[in-house]
């Protein structure tokens, strides 16, 4: 199953709305190794090494995610669900 498969299940988000217009930059950049349009590109790309990338597993980043897409995309359920496909699968 792909990452965006695996969002739009356990979330209803569809990563798809993301039009990597880079609105959802965040004050946290000191904690990111991707920013959150990269996030999502990798995403719609299946690239699974977002699953191990910093931004993904910084608490800081996550808690600024809320609200960060003006389109509507909820990048914090978003990265909820990247870390719980990584511990699955590191499980």
């Amino acid at each position: 199953m792909s990452l965006r498969s695996i969002i739009k299940k356990s979330t209803g988000q569809d990563v798809y709305k993301c039009h990597a217009c880079n609105d959802c930059e965040i004050d946290a950049r000191d904690e990111m190794d991707v920013p959150l349009s990269s996030l999502v590109q990798m995403i719609l790309l299946n690239d699974e090494e977002v699953l191990q990338c910093r931004t993904v597993w910084s608490d800081s980043v996550l808690e600024a995610s809320r609200g960060a897409c003006k389109r509507g995309l909820d990048l914090h359920a978003v990265i909820t669900v990247l870390r719980e496909e990584s511990k699955r699968r590191d499980g």
